[in-house]
């Protein structure tokens, strides 16, 4: 397959999710760094923002198995991995797989669910495979967990564990549509309903392969990243963690730097970012494009930010600012 041929694909995957979810652009390109990048997402927004239907449209797009799991206080582990299950009449136990054998999981309003249930995906996330019992079980090669949230002020729900956290690629806030969008989606729901009357499919897709991803990722990680531009993302992840030497500000405000993920996360989707636009090299502008949603469930600020309301974004906006540019 050809590098023209892959990314003709990919354009027209942007196209047919955008026939969909109207007014968030920057949503829909996000859901492509999660599958370009083979990294995970966490979608934070009030309800109705698409959130959902999003992951959805993206899941229908791809050959690949979907499976939705709505998140509840009442959730146990079990209900993600799977168990052993004991036969009487033969003495043995058979393992039944849980829904984290497909390829694309909606992890729906993931913050609803306790501890305990949000652990049963850190082996998941990070290591592919399940472990129940003695034995270990690898998922698909293409495994990706695509996760809503509401935001965690909301009655009745738990933030999520900062090992988890971690563990997603990016972390994307989606906000209102403008009154323009609002205007088109009144009038997308209006078509779908009557297609729905009809029984006419509203779209016709045609639905990405998986050999057509793992070629876009190789692509992707072949791409040039000049010297300079890495070390640029050194300096910015080295920021959160000392962020003394561009004043003291910042180091009044943050209690908590990014791990090694949060460089990684910036490379990689900076990468996509690049292919996705054509290019065959990284420049900075894309770095800075992807920084904010890379790292803003990576820093953690202190008290005194919290008290002053000092926001993460500032925080990475203040960052991006401080460090120079290549």
């Amino acid at each position: 397959m050809t590098n023209k041929t892959c990314r003709e694909a990919f354009a027209q995957l942007y196209h047919d999710i955008e026939q969909q979810i109207v007014g968030q652009q920057t949503l829909i390109h996000r859901l492509l760094l999660a599958l370009l990048c083979d990294g995970h997402l966490l979608l934070e927004g009030a309800p109705g923002l698409a959130k959902t239907r999003a992951i959805k449209s993206l899941a229908s797009c791809l050959e690949a198995d979907f499976h939705r799991i709505q998140f509840t206080p009442d959730l146990l582990p079990a209900d993600l991995t799977g168990s052993d299950v004991f036969h009487p009449e033969t003495g043995s136990f058979t393992f039944n797989k849980g829904p984290l054998f497909h390829n694309v999981i909606l992890a729906d309003e993931i913050n609803r669910a306790p501890a305990k249930v949000q652990s049963a995906l850190l082996e998941a996330m990070e290591e592919r495979q399940i472990t129940v019992g003695a034995a270990s079980y690898p998922l698909p090669p293409l495994f990706l967990v695509m996760a809503t949230q509401n935001p965690i002020e909301q009655e009745g729900t738990y933030p999520l564990p900062e090992a988890q956290l971690d563990r997603f690629l990016l972390h994307v806030r989606v906000t209102y549509p403008d009154k323009d969008a609002s205007r088109k989606i009144l009038q997308l729901v209006r078509h779908e309903a009557l297609c729905t009357l009809e029984q006419t499919r509203p779209h016709n897709v045609q639905k990405v392969n998986q050999e057509q991803v793992f070629t876009a990722r190789r692509e992707i990680m072949q791409l040039h990243l000049a010297e300079a531009v890495e070390e640029y993302i050194v300096e910015i992840i080295e920021t959160t963690r000392n962020p003394a030497q561009y004043g003291q500000e910042l180091s009044s405000w943050i209690r908590w730097g990014a791990s090694p993920r949060g460089a990684i996360a910036i490379e990689r989707a900076a990468r996509a970012t690049a292919w996705l636009a054509e290019r065959d090299f990284v420049t900075p502008e894309d770095v800075q494009k992807v920084a904010a949603d890379a790292l803003r469930h990576r820093i953690l600020l202190n008290y005194e930010a919290e008290a002053e309301g000092i926001t993460t974004q500032q925080c990475i906006d203040q960052i991006l600012v401080s460090v120079p540019a290549p």
